[in-house]
């Protein structure tokens, strides 16, 4: 009876996300509520109505700080985007012939930065004006431009990793580490997707192309690993893309000097808002003044909130210095900033809270021990196929973090597995499968005006979730192999 009140809540969620009747805002208040009901019933039963009081007045406010550290980044990141927009700037303006050396900084460069330092799908809809820039459009551009989404573990400055290593346990350091270790078999196989698309596109790549761009990756996952082994997680996909990026650009354009003044002034906000992301955390004088400075950290086992050291300040101050130097309309501008992302903050709101009483009321625990009572040690197997499920649905590593990273490390636990790796593989998995949700594809369509069936589009995108689903199976595999 216990497991079975445990699982409820998750079921009713994933079922309500499966049916396409409901929103992920519904699922996840509706989610919420049944978690609510369920932890207070079994805690009510076990000892009483005074711990039920203790676990509410323990969880909600955990919750909602956690949730602040998201909810913070999503509304600046949203307004710094429109700030950009209502400036007029747009990243890799200009009209360009398609060509494999303009395609691969497009797709694995150009588009995984804005998702890196915005995120919400900014990257995808910046990748689909390259793309068309490019002369590509129809099908294989809803198909190239998913590699946006290539980099999501990192994406909006980390806020899901940041997310799933709390709940884990660990430090988002450890998480985003763990995470580059397992991008790279990931990656190596969205590059052998990418040359079967760009084929199909009309852009077939040589042979000797592909050795660049095979290097090319190389570079970018080394660059990412390190990032996330001595710097923050935040910057750990924004500034390697931004420096590849800028070395790339002048390496096959060779831009005079009217281009690079005018390619300069476009990608100006993009510009600040990396120097100024990368100095607070590499400058070890300005971090040591920056991190401590007003830092607010009300509970233990909860990260830390430093406001100026915090990304969201930087991005609504260089929002807000876009705004003014091109003499928009801060009101309209702050306007729309927040109707697109309200729904993204209630629903992260819901589904963390919700994540929060799992852990708080043991259901999390009740789970794991259901689950390795019936499947033994092959429940670990179950863990990719979660996290791909989540991913899927919910279109959000923050909010997939939040409703399965709970079970699925108090899982790792319960079958002797290390929960840092566990975490690692719900982590990659969920953030790459984000790409394929119905939320990302649905947006690209509208975009392209294409009127072709879901069906059909996941007939040819369907490919895209095998590398993360590969690599968690595997790595699962490994761990039970090993019995750690």
């Amino acid at each position: 009876m216990t497991t079975l009140l445990s699982l409820l809540p998750l079921l009713l969620v994933l079922g309500l996300l499966a049916s396409g009747r409901a929103s992920a805002l519904v699922a996840g208040l509706a989610g919420l509520a049944a978690t609510l009901a369920a932890s207070a019933t079994l805690v009510l039963q076990t000892d009483g109505p005074g711990a039920v009081a203790l676990l509410f007045r323990r969880e909600v406010p955990a919750g909602l700080w956690l949730s602040w550290h998201v909810i913070a980044i999503i509304v600046t990141g949203v307004f710094f985007h429109r700030a950009t927009v209502a400036r007029g700037g747009t990243l890799g303006a200009g009209t360009l012939e398609a060509s494999p050396r303009r395609l691969f900084p497009v797709c694995f460069l150009l588009a995984p930065f804005a998702e890196s330092v915005t995120g919400f799908g900014v990257g995808y809809i910046i990748a689909l004006a390259a793309l068309r820039r490019l002369g590509i459009g129809g099908m294989p551009a809803l198909l190239l431009g998913l590699y946006s989404q290539s980099l999501v573990p990192w994406g909006a400055l980390a806020i899901g990793t940041t997310v799933g290593a709390t709940l884990a346990g660990l430090t988002p350091g450890q998480l985003g580490l763990s995470s580059a270790v397992l991008q790279v078999p990931i990656h190596t196989m969205y590059l052998l997707l990418y040359w079967r698309f760009a084929r199909e596109a009309g852009v077939a790549v040589p042979a000797r192309q592909k050795l660049d761009d095979a290097l090319w990756t190389a570079a970018l996952l080394a660059l990412v690993w390190l990032a996330n082994r001595f710097s923050d997680v935040e910057i750990a996909a924004a500034a390697p893309t931004a420096l590849l990026l800028a070395v790339r650009f002048w390496r096959d354009e060779r831009p005079d000097g009217a281009r690079l003044r005018a390619t300069l002034r476009t990608a100006a906000p993009y510009v600040a808002l990396t120097l100024a992301l990368c100095a607070t955390r590499l400058v070890t004088p300005l971090r040591d003044l920056l991190k401590p400075l007003w830092a607010m950290r009300p509970f233990d086992n909860q990260p830390a909130f430093a406001p100026f050291y915090a990304p969201g300040f930087w991005l609504l101050a260089i929002g807000l210095a876009v705004v003014l130097l091109a003499r928009a309309p801060l009101a309209r501008v702050a306007a729309e900033a927040a109707r697109g992302a309200w729904r993204a903050c209630a629903v992260t709101l819901a589904f963390v809270i919700m994540a929060e009483f799992y852990v708080g009321s043991g259901m999390a625990t009740s789970i794991a021990e259901a689950l390795r009572s019936v499947a033994g040690r092959g429940a670990a197997l179950g863990v990719p196929l979660f996290a791909a499920v989540g991913g899927f649905l919910t279109g959000s590593g923050a909010a997939a973090n939040a409703m399965l990273m709970p079970m699925e490390t108090a899982l790792a636990r319960a079958l002797a597995l290390d929960p840092a790796w566990i975490a690692a593989v719900q982590n990659s998995v969920t953030a790459n499968l984000t790409m394929l949700s119905p939320i990302r594809v649905s947006m690209g369509a509208a975009i392209l005006a294409l009127s072709t069936s879901d069906a059909i589009l996941y007939r040819r995108a369907w490919p895209l979730a095998l590398p993360p689903l590969l690599t968690g199976v595997a790595v699962v595999l490994v761990l039970l192999a090993l019995g750690t």
